[in-house]
């Protein structure tokens, strides 16, 4: 009895197109929130720092960023940053900008928001070392490279609540759990409702709003 191999062979795609959807619908909510935000395979992601487009290989996770392996943004790694930084206010890791907007913030210490933080050169070099390294544009983790993929090549703003990233992520929350809330006042407070912020994770599993708990976006 002769083989239908035509058919066999008809058949293959079909199984491997229904495999490889039936795997992106098993992947759990919270996956999909971390790395299905901007589309599906085959996506162009634009990561500004780069200025070149990079193109997901068929078999990759929808959305996620080419190059990346890790969730969230490195954590803190440098006693003199923690120092530094971490003592006035949440020392917010280098993932969380890009390298221009780390370089331009150093250039500008003696108006840092208001107020005078200027450093001596040789501690000001480390820092500008450690931060150009790890900066978003620089890091394999997931989140950075969304943060740095959202800013426009030219741009290097001084905000991390003004990328276009973090906007989106924040743009539904109500003034009255943030600005209002007694307990949180600003977007810059992120340690207020990222109860792991400081392991430079920032799932939305883990937020607890001052007051009101759980945020669900839904």
């Amino acid at each position: 009895m002769k083989r239908n191999r035509g058919g066999i062979r008809m058949l293959l795609p079909i199984v491997l197109v229904l495999g490889t959807t039936a795997a992106a619908v098993m992947a759990s909510d919270d996956e999909r929130g971390e790395y299905g935000e901007r589309g599906e395979r085959g996506e162009t992601w634009v990561y500004g720092g780069h200025g070149a487009d990079a193109v997901l290989p068929s078999g990759a996770f929808m959305g996620e960023p080419v190059g990346s392996s890790r969730r969230g943004v490195a954590p803190v790694a440098n006693e003199l940053y923690q120092e530094d930084c971490g003592g006035c206010h949440f020392a917010y890791q280098p993932g969380l900008l890009p390298a221009r907007s780390w370089d331009r913030m150093l250039g500008g210490l003696a108006d840092h928001f208001g107020e005078n933080a200027e450093l001596p050169g040789d501690e000001v070099k480390v820092l500008r070392d450690y931060l150009m390294a790890n900066a978003a544009d620089a890091s394999d983790y997931r989140r950075s490279r969304k943060i740095a993929g959202s800013i426009m090549p030219e741009e290097a703003p001084l905000r991390i609540s003004a990328t276009p990233y973090f906007v989106r992520k924040h743009d539904e929350l109500p003034r009255r759990v943030v600005q209002d809330n007694p307990d949180v006042r600003s977007f810059s407070n992120c340690s207020a409702c990222h109860t792991r912020a400081e392991a430079g994770s920032y799932r939305e599993g883990e937020i607890r709003i001052p007051g009101y708990g759980r945020w669900d976006d839904d």
